[in-house]
């Protein structure tokens, strides 16, 4: 069962420069986390079955954190299925991240691995 991301949720995951996400018994990884229409998301670079991508793809689930918040949440692997949220998510990444990172988290092969993360 999800629940709905509260404003002051949202908040603490905007505000934050790193979202940390722990999948199964996995260390705490830190990745790039934006918020856009209310839901929250998260990419890499590239598609892959192996590390916490990988590892998060089978399992739909993971334990996040930010200053502010820590969840239980469930994975939904959204790709490129909504030309709508992968424009939203794009601009998200351009407004919350500047600098040379940025241009390779808005690329087609980085937004194949768009993921939504639903708090429990």
């Amino acid at each position: 069962m999800t629940t709905s991301w509260t404003a002051d949720d949202l908040s603490f995951l905007d505000a934050a420069q790193e979202l940390e996400i722990a999948v199964g018994s996995r260390r705490w990884t830190p990745i790039w986390v934006v918020c856009a229409g209310g839901q929250v998301y998260v990419r890499t670079w590239y598609r892959r079955d192996t590390g916490w991508f990988g590892d998060a793809v089978r399992s739909r689930s993971a334990h996040v954190r930010v200053p502010g918040l820590e969840a239980e949440v469930t994975i939904e692997d959204i790709g490129t299925a909504s030309a709508r949220v992968t424009a939203a998510v794009d601009a998200a990444y351009r407004t919350k991240y500047t600098g040379g990172g940025t241009d390779a988290m808005v690329t087609a092969e980085a937004a194949a691995t768009t993921l939504r993360l639903d708090r429990r």
